[in-house]
């Protein structure tokens, strides 16, 4: 997993949140006892959690000290933070919402997973994520393209991208697995503003596991090359760049 800087991440925090809290609105639980945010970020979103289900234990779960850092600054009586792995993380008793916004992505194989996640949940418990879908969009396909060049590629050597499955995937997976499941996708159009707008935002996130291969004049070069691809791929109109994104969502209750 790459490491991550809190405050870059929220360079867009409005854009980010979106999906938020579309996924979220399609959750029917009503008076959840136990809610878990599984890679909670910062964990400004984890707190409309606690908000929405005002009598519930929330928890906010990420693998990213830094990240974890952050959130431990929304801390409360009903609302504590966590550092731990996605993948190894075991609640102590039955979890009756789970969400996990933009985390499974970078889980390798983590369709595997999904079997083990519902099997934290309590009876009739719900389970919601959302994960990127524009992974064939020029902002990756320009990064892997660029990581490969034989300038970089030795410094940047065998790195784990993230991945995901469309809705379809994920619809079918979770109701052969005993679930009710409302599955959709989005492709927002957001107006980015500023110089390289779309390289602050991969640099966030998708672009982590390369860029923190590289240093110095290396990675000068390699940022140079690609915000002028970047700039090619995504014109700067009048009223900003716009960069499509696709998005995949997924609201799923175990049935009992």
């Amino acid at each position: 997993m790459p490491s991550w800087d809190p405050q870059t991440y929220l360079t867009y925090v409005d854009e980010r949140s979106r999906p938020f809290f579309e996924l979220t609105a399609r959750i029917g639980a009503t008076a959840p006892r136990r809610v878990v945010d599984l890679g909670c970020g910062p964990g400004h979103l984890t707190t409309a959690l606690a908000q929405r289900w005002s009598r519930a234990h929330v928890e906010g779960i990420d693998s990213s000290p830094a990240m974890i850092e952050e959130a431990e600054e929304h801390s409360s009586a009903r609302l504590r933070f966590r550092l731990a792995d996605l993948v190894r993380w075991r609640p102590d008793s039955p979890v009756d919402v789970l969400v996990s916004n933009a985390a499974l992505q970078w889980v390798p194989g983590h369709r595997e997973l999904l079997p083990s996640l519902l099997g934290e949940l309590a009876g009739d418990g719900w389970f919601a994520f959302q994960v990127p879908g524009n992974f064939e969009e020029p902002s990756h396909v320009l990064l892997r393209e660029l990581a490969c060049d034989r300038r970089f590629a030795g410094a940047i050597g065998d790195v784990e991208m993230p991945v995901a499955g469309d809705a379809a995937t994920y619809l079918s997976d979770l109701t052969h697995l005993g679930c009710r499941v409302d599955a959709w996708e989005t492709t927002y159009l957001h107006v980015l503003r500023g110089p390289d707008p779309v390289f602050e935002w991969i640099s966030g996130t998708g672009a982590r596991p390369v860029l923190e291969r590289l240093g110095g004049a290396l990675l000068e070069a390699f940022v140079g090359e690609y915000k002028e691809r970047l700039r090619v791929a995504y014109p700067q109109q009048h009223y900003g760049t716009v960069l499509p994104f696709r998005r995949v969502f997924v609201v799923a209750q175990r049935l009992s």
